[in-house]
């Protein structure tokens, strides 16, 4: 089975897992991220600031991407 990694992104602060994790294929792997996003995403937003980035990324083996998950916040106004 193939053998995937998390990565997760805020600015400038990347951590990505040494523990990878095994899925039957694509759609498996799919479903485990937008489950794992899914319950850290309230947490993750309500600490977003303003013009801000968020990710999750799953990596293959090769430590590339295959999915990407990303939480934008943006101020579309002048406020000043």
């Amino acid at each position: 089975m193939p053998i995937f990694f998390f990565s997760v992104r805020h600015g400038e602060d990347a951590c990505v897992s040494n523990d990878g994790a095994e899925f039957a294929d694509h759609n498996a792997a799919w479903r485990e991220m937008t489950g794992v996003c899914g319950d850290m995403i309230a947490d993750v937003s309500r600490k977003l600031p303003e013009n801000a980035e968020w990710q999750m990324e799953l990596l293959d083996e090769s430590r590339r991407p295959v999915f990407r998950i990303r939480l934008v916040a943006e101020t579309l106004q002048d406020t000043g």
